[in-house]
Parts: C-alpha cells; sequence; structure tokens
C-alpha cells in the first residue's frame, strides 16, 4: 500500500499510519517544505517537487503514474477532503 498524501494534516495522519503498517507516503511540494523534507528522517517518504493541492487531474494522474513506476501493483491511497455542506 503506498498513501498519497495532499496536505500538511494529511501527510500527517499518512506518516502515522505507515509508522503501523510499513507503507510508502509521497506527497506534493506543498504537503511538506523542501527544507522539512530535508531534515527528516522518516523512512519511505518521498515528496514530489510540485504542488498537489490545486487537484488538478493531469498534476495527479502524473503523480500516481509516477507512483506506479516506482511500486507497481500497489494499492495507492489517495488523500481527499469530504464535500463540504
Amino acid at each position: 500500500m503506498v498513501f498519497l498524501a495532499i496536505t500538511p494534516k494529511g501527510l500527517k495522519n499518512a506518516l502515522r499510519e505507515a509508522a503501523r503498517s510499513g507503507a510508502a507516503v509521497w506527497c506534493g511540494a506543498d504537503a511538506v517544505s523542501e527544507e522539512d523534507f530535508d531534515t527528516s528522517k522518516v523512512r519511505g517518504l518521498t515528496r514530489f517537487d510540485y504542488q498537489l493541492q490545486a487537484r488538478d487531474l493531469l498534476i495527479l494522474a502524473d503523480a500516481l503514474d509516477t507512483i506506479d513506476q516506482h511500486h507497481p501493483g500497489e494499492v495507492v491511497w489517495v488523500e481527499a477532503a469530504a464535500a463540504e455542506r
């Protein structure tokens, strides 16, 4: 299983779950700063150098394709917020 975190809060949640399960975590540049990522000692965390919060379908598709290249056949959980009512 692989987690794709979109927001800083989602990244925090994904990292907590990955610590239990050993899953890989990927995130966008807007989920963690480059400086914080570079100093992080979290194993299994990969950061895209572009932002994902805009949720542009082409950008998300590209991110998922990249994850699939590195984790073929794995289930990818993508962070999504519930619709506001």
